[in-house]
């Protein structure tokens, strides 16, 4: 079970990680054709806007997901831990962490997927559904929600059996 979790967790990290360069590749081919549509006027990108804002809301979410799931997201550390005398202590202080990681997650995925289901607005230029643009919020929120409680599962399972140290998820960081 794990063995297939680990495969399917390197996939997604590739997958994760393909989707933002894409994504980064499309804004700079977007911007750097409107640069030169100023210069040579050949048409119009009266749909620029458009596109540029499903793009970059796009790539913040899915670069959200990924370092999420890479535990590569900037912080201040864990300069608390090595305080706690206790490892099981330790460990307890790490799942109350990501207790609120999941709660902040869970609330983002709820409000995401409503939004998401409840528009009914269109897009200017190309009058397409809204959804598109949203669409992103409950995938990633989705992965990091799963991502969170696979996260407590480790945690809890330190909790018990603390002399295992298992680190599953955060081993192949520096792929």
């Amino acid at each position: 079970m794990l063995q297939l979790f680990a495969c399917f967790d390197r996939a997604l990290r590739k997958t994760l990680e393909w989707i933002c360069i894409l994504l980064f590749v499309a804004i700079a081919l977007i911007l750097t054709l409107n640069i030169v549509i100023r210069f040579l006027p050949l048409m119009s990108m009266h749909w620029f806007d458009e596109i540029l804002e499903l793009l970059y809301g796009a790539l913040i979410f899915y670069g959200a997901a990924t370092v999420w799931v890479t535990h590569s997201h900037f912080s201040v550390g864990d300069w608390i831990s090595r305080h706690i005398a206790s490892v099981r202590l330790r460990f307890v202080y790490r799942l109350i962490v990501e207790l609120c990681s999941l709660a902040f997650i869970a609330i983002f995925f709820k409000y995401a997927l409503d939004i998401t289901l409840q528009t009914d607005e269109q897009t200017t230029a190309f009058a397409m559904s809204k959804k598109w643009l949203y669409v992103c919020m409950p995938i990633t929120g989705g992965i990091m929600l799963l991502y969170s409680l696979k996260n407590m599962y480790l945690e809890m399972a330190k909790i018990l059996k603390p002399e295992l140290e298992i680190d599953l998820g955060r081993e192949d960081l520096n792929h």
